[in-house]
């Protein structure tokens, strides 16, 4: 049995002096203050002492691209996973855009005999959605994918479905259950203004949200809008919650502490420090790197995702790696990694007072796990899997100065100061990973959805 003893415990619900008791993989309880005596719990207890770390559930990021098969030169199961329990996450969701695109029941056995044998913390992985496979899980009901991905956009790989109709039918045949995640740009207005050399303004979000959310309300289906960047996407999934819409969405690290300056290569040194209290190492990245879809925002966008983290149900990566080579080519892909950085960054805003700490909880651990059905997770709880984050609020360091687990093995928030470190992560009652060493075996993960 494990005990990790003396830590505050930190829930959606706020932070409080609570010990954990695990038994096997499972949470056998949770004792408020202190224990009188470890006698009779058995010679064999483990105790970790807790005092003075956090201690979460284990994080969940439900938007990370693991780039397996056919990415491995940036990213693969293992290495992404290594990242991910870096990070403090336990649970990943990985994106269906590889090469082949996993949007069929042999691609997704792959995919998932991949993860199989490389992952060290626990997974799911999503079905693409195309223009022609709109009866895939009615004609093949077994199939274990943790929901399906559309891209309503075009975006990194090629699982663009733009046409209404095919849109509407996998809308109208996916199960009521199940979740539909949509990356919701308006193709139409990402090539409009791409012809007279704007990307991908906030319209072309805003045009596809709508309509994302009209799909789901009128065939009564679960839609799960992917990286809200902007106010008006805000204001349309809010309007949608209040009139009993079921639509969720997640906000990314990088729409919360980036603005368009970075992409655009106008930002200084400054001016950082200025906008977030941080000194970011402006030398070390083009702005290519900073290249994204959607595209990162004006301020007054972010101001509005920070006032409006009611709105959200999870805060997802969209971990996106791609090498240095590729990013700093004459036609660089989109995307960043962020497995690694969410946590840091989000506990030095709540250092500065942007958010709670039961706020990370919430969109981290119970909200992701409450939005996707996964069972067992994201609470400290008797019977949920011993899956736990203990990190230490008052930590300094500047990321970038320890090793990027990422097999990119860079980021985009090198030279920030942060406050918040990861020390340790549990999966299922075992030490998986310790003062920046990976210590569980790979293959150690499992499939998360039934």
């Amino acid at each position: 049995m494990l005990l990790i003893h003396n830590g505050s415990l930190v829930s959606a619900a706020g932070v409080r002096q609570a010990d954990v008791l695990v038994d096997g993989e499972r949470i056998a309880a949770v004792i408020e203050g202190h224990l009188p005596s470890l006698a009779g719990l058995g010679p064999d207890l483990h105790v970790v002492d807790a005092g003075g770390l956090l201690v979460f559930p284990g994080l969940i990021d439900v938007h990370t691209h693991m780039r397996q098969p056919g990415g491995e030169q940036k990213e693969d199961f293992y290495t992404g996973t290594c990242a991910a329990l870096a990070g403090g996450v336990t649970s990943i969701f990985a994106m269906p855009n590889t090469s082949p695109a996993v949007t069929d029941r042999a691609t997704l056995d792959l995919a998932l005999d991949l993860a199989r044998a490389k992952a060290v913390c626990d997974y799911g992985m999503f079905l693409g959605a195309t223009n022609t496979n709109q009866r895939l899980r009615l004609d093949n009901p077994d199939l274990h994918e943790c929901g399906l991905k559309m891209y309503m956009g075009s975006s990194t790989g090629d699982l663009l479905v733009e046409d209404f109709g095919a849109q509407y039918e996998h809308f109208q045949s996916y199960p009521h259950e199940r979740v539909i995640a949509v990356h919701a740009e308006h193709e139409p207005a990402v090539r409009y203004f791409g012809q007279r050399g704007e990307r991908r303004p906030p319209i072309a979000a805003e045009l596809e949200v709508a309509r994302a959310v009209a799909l789901a309300e009128r065939c009564d289906r679960r839609v799960h809008i992917c990286h809200v960047s902007s106010r008006r996407e805000v204001e349309l999934i809010r309007d949608a919650k209040a009139r009993g819409v079921k639509v969720t969405c997640e906000y990314a690290p990088h729409y919360l502490f980036l603005t368009a300056d970075f992409e655009h290569g106008r930002i200084t040194e400054q001016r950082s420090r200025d906008l977030q209290g941080y000194a970011p190492g402006h030398a070390l990245h083009p702005a290519a790197l900073y290249q994204m879809n959607p595209p990162l925002r004006q301020e007054s966008d972010i101001e509005t995702l920070w006032a409006s983290l009611d709105v959200a149900d999870c805060i997802a990566t969209d971990h996106a790696p791609h090498t240095l080579e590729e990013k700093r080519s004459p036609r660089p892909p989109s995307g960043v990694p962020g497995l690694e950085t969410m946590l840091p960054l989000l506990l030095t805003a709540a250092h500065q007072g942007r958010l709670a700490l039961a706020d990370v909880a919430r969109l981290c651990c119970a909200g992701p796990a409450e939005t996707f059905n996964i069972r067992a997770k994201g609470r400290i709880a008797p019977g949920f899997d011993a899956d736990l984050t203990l990190a230490d609020p008052h930590e300094e360091w500047t990321i970038g100065d320890r090793p990027i687990l990422s097999r990119c093995g860079w980021t985009p928030f090198a030279g920030w100061r942060v406050r918040g470190a990861v020390k340790q992560v549990y999966l299922r009652g075992q030490l998986a990973f310790a003062d920046g060493n990976v210590i569980a075996a790979r293959g150690a993960g499992s499939c998360i959805v039934n």
